[in-house]
């Protein structure tokens, strides 16, 4: 079965909202073993809504459609499928009286607006929306299946599993399983990596091998599809092993084993608390590290030294050295020491540097890292690519692979 997916918004198309609904309909199709070759997205406007969904059915089995079902006069994709499909809209009175109950649970009037929401196309299934009052729909037509689902993304993911996904693994007539591992890999570019990997990639189609590149960390995709789960892991398994065997150290997790978890779990395996000292990544290093629910049992806290007089007032970072220079790993090596002093920790991670636009001492891009531990401290200097944002995204992400192997005893040199 081969399924489409359209979303629907003219603020999709112009930025205002990110299309997370779209990736959340593609892993939960992939999960179940359901192909999916093409996505679309297209603005509020009728005529473009239905001839989207009418090529859309002529290459797919089956659509599924997220927004545009709510009760304001752009919400449009109940007229569109009307005018795809050539049926009528009609009226559920039914629908209408749930929908003036709920309004009067919560002591308030219903406008008449939302009695939008209870027309529907004829033949149509009214798909129940516990959370909200745009039901989704399902409807049949020439063998093939569309479902409109509502895009506030709680109530999509609701009806995306209780009623879309088993409903399209009950038309395939087979159950499949399709199993994704991800290697995750830090210090090498995107290019090189594929290179590296291109006999292998050429000599497999199941698994697929794919490469995502996301915030200077690589991560290689397998994905294998079979009748059980067993039967893909078995299939995954020797590609996996010669990737690992020609990538080495270069991975560093596997799934869901992000490079926070890794620290995280480090440093709880070590019994050391952990402290940030950061300049031109403003906080960004704890932030990734405190996203992690129970960080704080490991992180004690971080310290914003922008300026260069905080650098020595809060982390007591020697004058001498910041008259040496800012930007340099005597600095960087000291901040860290201080954020482990002024906070009582055990390790702390510690980066300075030139993120731009207006160079500071060093190129635009030059980013100093250093760290403290027990077992001793050191440092890198990095140049970093890009704008302002991605050198200090960058940053943040080797920062975090710099304190990994720092706690790992490996250093960072």
């Amino acid at each position: 079965m081969n399924v489409e997916v359209v979303a629907v918004g003219t603020e999709l198309l112009l930025g205002q909202i990110i299309n997370r609904n779209a990736a959340t309909i593609g892993e939960a199709l992939a999960e179940a073993g359901i192909d999916s070759y093409r996505h679309t997205t297209v603005g509020d406007n009728l005529d473009r809504l239905a001839a989207v969904l009418s090529e859309a059915l002529t290459r797919a089995d089956a659509v599924v459609m997220t927004g545009g079902i709510g009760p304001t006069p752009d919400d449009l994709t109940r007229e569109a499928i009307c005018a795809a499909l050539g049926v009528d809209m009609v009226f559920s009175d039914s629908y209408a009286e749930r929908l003036r109950g709920w309004w009067k649970s919560r002591g308030r009037d219903m406008p008449e607006s939302n009695l939008k929401q209870a027309q529907h196309p004829d033949g149509a299934r009214l798909l129940i929306n516990d959370k909200g009052t745009a039901p989704g729909l399902e409807i049949e037509h020439d063998g093939k299946v569309i479902f409109a689902l509502p895009g506030v993304p709680a109530e999509m993911y609701d009806l995306l599993h209780d009623h879309v996904i088993p409903s399209l693994r009950k038309r395939t007539g087979e159950d499949s399983a399709l199993v994704i591992r991800i290697l995750r890999t830090w210090g090498q570019s995107e290019s090189l990596l594929a290179e590296s990997l291109n006999d292998i990639y050429e000599s497999t189609s199941n698994p697929m091998m794919a490469f995502l590149a996301s915030s200077a960390e690589i991560k290689v995709r397998l994905t294998a599809k079979a009748a059980t789960v067993d039967e893909a892991e078995q299939l995954i398994a020797p590609v996996e092993a010669a990737v690992r065997e020609r990538l080495g150290s270069l991975i560093f997790g596997t799934d869901d084993e992000t490079v926070e978890n890794l620290v995280l779990s480090a440093a709880r395996s070590r019994g050391w608390k952990l402290a940030t000292a950061e300049s031109a990544t403003g906080g960004l290093i704890a932030s990734r590290l405190t996203s992690v629910p129970g960080a704080s049992d490991v992180v004690l806290g971080g310290v914003v030294a922008y300026a260069t007089a905080m650098k020595a007032k809060l982390l007591g970072v020697p004058i001498e050295i910041l008259d040496d220079g800012v930007v340099s790993e005597d600095t960087a090596i000291a901040m860290a020491e201080g954020a482990c002093r002024e906070l009582g920790a055990d390790a702390a991670i510690a980066v300075t540097g030139s993120a731009g636009p207006t160079p500071q001492e060093k190129d635009v891009g030059t980013m100093v890292f250093g760290f403290a531990t027990p077992e001793g401290v050191g440092a890198r200097t990095l140049k970093m690519p890009g704008d302002r944002e991605r050198v200090r995204t960058y940053a943040t992400t080797a920062a975090l692979h710099f304190l990994r192997l720092a706690l790992q005893g490996e250093g960072i040199a």
